[in-house]
C-alpha cells in the first residue's frame, strides 16, 4: 500500500493480504507434519527397543506401548498412547495398528505390529528387527545428507576461490608479461 500509494495501493493491499494469509496458513501444517515425521523417525528405534524390553520383562503389549509412549513423548508418544488406550479398552489389535498406518512415519511400526498380531509371532522379535531397520534407515539418510553437503559446498567455494585465483595468480602474470611487451 505504501509502495503503490493512493486508491490503487489500498486495493492492492486488500487483495494481497488475504492471499498471503492463505498461503502462510496452508504452509504451516505442511511444515509441522514434516517436522513430526522427522521426529517420529528419530524416536522410533528407541521406542521399539523400550517396548521390546517391556515385553521381555513380561508386560502385555498395551502396557509396553503405554510405557514407551510416556517415555518418548512428542508425536510418536501421542500416537502410541492412543494405540495403547485402544488396546486396553479391548479393541482388536489389527485395526488399531492399521489405523496408525495412514501416517507414513508410523507405517513401519504399524505394519510390523499388525503382522505380529495376525501371525502370532513374538512381538519382541518383530520390534527388535524394526528398531534395527529404523536405525539403518536413519544411518543411510544421514550418510546421504552428509554426502550432499560436499556437492552443495562446491559452488560457494568456487565463487570465493575463483576470483582470488584470478586476482592473485593470473593478473600478476599478465601484468608482468604486459610490462615486458609494452615497455621495451
Amino acid at each position: 500500500m505504501f509502495l503503490i500509494g493512493g486508491l490503487a495501493g489500498a486495493v492492492a493491499g486488500l487483495l494481497i493480504t488475504p492471499a498471503v494469509g492463505l498461503y502462510l496458513h496452508r504452509r504451516e501444517p505442511q511444515q509441522s507434519a514434516q517436522h513430526d515425521r522427522h521426529r517420529i523417525a528419530a524416536d522410533l528405534p528407541f521406542a521399539a527397543d523400550l517396548m521390546t524390553a517391556c515385553l521381555r520383562a513380561g508386560c502385555p503389549v498395551s502396557a509396553a506401548t503405554e510405557i514407551a509412549a510416556h517415555a518418548i513423548g512428542g508425536p510418536l508418544g501421542d500416537r502410541l498412547s492412543w494405540a495403547s488406550s485402544q488396546l486396553r479398552l479391548g479393541a482388536d489389535p489389527e485395526p488399531t495398528w492399521a489405523a496408525l498406518a495412514r501416517d507414513p512415519a508410523m507405517g513401519q511400526l504399524s505394519r510390523a505390529m499388525s503382522r505380529a498380531a495376525q501371525s502370532g509371532a513374538p512381538v519382541a522379535d518383530v520390534l527388535t528387527r524394526l528398531a534395527d531397520d529404523a536405525r539403518e534407515a536413519a544411518r543411510a539418510t544421514a550418510v546421504a545428507s552428509a554426502r550432499s553437503v560436499g556437492v552443495k559446498a562446491v559452488a560457494p567455494l568456487g565463487l570465493c576461490f575463483l576470483p582470488a585465483f584470478v586476482l592473485l595468480g593470473i593478473v600478476p602474470v599478465i601484468a608482468g608479461l604486459a610490462s615486458t611487451i609494452i615497455i621495451p
